[in-house]
């Protein structure tokens, strides 16, 4: 999947979602687009390098997707406990909808509770 068509995938997911480059001050950061709902990231990646989208999922997933998937490794940056890493370019399309969506209502979910 090429970087615009993840965009309107991330955007399509809700109403609630907002997306911004908050990392502009660091050093190589400028270029990181984040995915947020109810204000919580949910999918990350690097504008200028497309290679790994940062994803939340459940810990007792991540060893199992990593065995069954060369495109899925570690994330940039966070916990590799609660996150993966996915490569666009060699994910199959419905596994990166998927998982984006997983990571999407994972967030939404813990923010619900929290917020009631």
């Amino acid at each position: 999947m090429n970087i615009e068509d993840y965009r309107e995938y991330c955007l399509s997911l809700g109403p609630d979602i907002e997306e911004k480059l908050p990392f502009k001050r660091f050093k190589n950061g400028e270029g990181v687009l984040v995915f947020y709902v109810m204000g919580h990231m949910f999918s990350f990646f690097d504008c200028n390098d497309f290679s790994v989208i940062s994803l939340k999922c459940q810990p007792e997933r991540i060893e199992d997707l990593k065995a069954q998937y060369d495109c899925i490794g570690n994330p940039h940056n966070e916990s590799p406990k609660h996150w993966i890493g996915i490569n666009p370019k060699t994910a199959p399309n419905h596994l990166l909808k998927e998982l984006t969506r997983n990571s999407y209502e994972i967030v939404k979910m813990k923010y619900m509770k929290v917020k009631k």
